[in-house]
């Protein structure tokens, strides 16, 4: 363990986002995400016991999220049949864009439809597969510039 950073951050993952360079994707995906053929050729981080947006939290702690982007984060946006079964658009979302919003201007999450989002997915330089079992908990960040 480090002083300061959190223990949800393991050393494979901090080793993963302090390896990500401006513009590279990462990808915090919830337990039914296929993140083994996803991440097939890119960092694949498990962490079963840990939830998106607590983790989601941390990361920004830790690095910028890309100004470059209109939106702070991308997600994979709701089958109709799933937003009439589920109610709605997922409470998680609120707290994604709470926690972005302290690390970006934007005012609402990106999406991006489910194919085009594994797709998408499949181009980030790291997968974190978490044990959430929130339906639509996928979530993509793009790494910004760290100034001095």
């Amino acid at each position: 363990m480090l002083k300061g950073i959190s223990p949800l951050i393991t050393p494979e993952l901090l080793y993963a986002l302090s390896a990500m360079g401006h513009g590279d994707a990462l990808v915090i995906a919830d337990a039914n995400f296929p993140a083994k053929r996803v991440a097939a050729s890119h960092t694949l981080v498990q962490l079963p016991k840990v939830g998106v947006a607590e983790l989601l939290q941390e990361i920004v702690k830790l690095i910028p999220v890309d100004a470059l982007h209109e939106d702070p984060g991308y997600v994979m946006a709701m089958d109709p049949r799933d937003r009439a079964r589920l109610g709605g658009e997922p409470e998680i979302w609120k707290q994604y864009l709470k926690i972005l919003k302290s690390e970006h201007q934007g005012n609402k999450l990106g999406f991006i439809e489910r194919m085009a989002f594994y797709e998408e997915a499949s181009k980030a330089q790291t997968v974190v597969l978490t044990g959430d079992m929130t339906p639509y908990a996928n979530i993509i960040l793009y790494k910004g510039v760290i100034e001095l």
